[in-house]
């Protein structure tokens, strides 16, 4: 009976370990997490394809502009270069190559999102439908 404890004990242990190794591993993953739960599961691309078509990418293309001038100047790489892909890359430079991989990334969320590929995981409301009506009279 003692070493069916002693096993039960040392199970739980590695357990333990395994589960804080997957936090530790998960851990700085959770932004990037965070913004394709975002661009996925809470835009509603349909909408949102059709502001850009109608000339609301200017707006998206300067905030982006803006994300690598603020990002550049507020945190600068410590050795002064960004290292991407075996390549040494300035300062803005690497700050442009890390706003267009969040932009595609984005876009590659609403075109999984537009291909009805999340269909169940999201159901957003048109505003050209009427609410249900529960059986409540209206109250006027």
């Amino acid at each position: 009976m003692e070493n069916l404890l002693n096993s039960l004990l040392e199970l739980i242990i590695a357990v333990w370990n395994l589960v804080e190794s997957l936090f530790h591993l998960i851990l700085p993953w959770t932004p990037l997490v965070a913004w394709v739960a975002f661009w996925l599961l809470a835009v509603n691309w349909v909408k949102y394809r059709a502001v850009l078509l109608k000339g609301g990418w200017t707006g998206l293309a300067f905030i982006g502009l803006i994300m690598i001038m603020i990002w550049g100047l507020i945190a600068p790489p410590v050795d002064g270069v960004h290292h991407v892909f075996g390549l040494s890359l300035s300062n803005f430079v690497g700050k442009t190559v890390y706003v267009t991989a969040l932009f595609s990334i984005m876009f590659l969320c609403g075109s999984v999102q537009l291909s009805g590929a999340c269909g169940s995981l999201i159901c957003f409301k048109h505003a050209d439908e009427e609410p249900a009506d529960h059986g409540h009279a209206a109250v006027h």
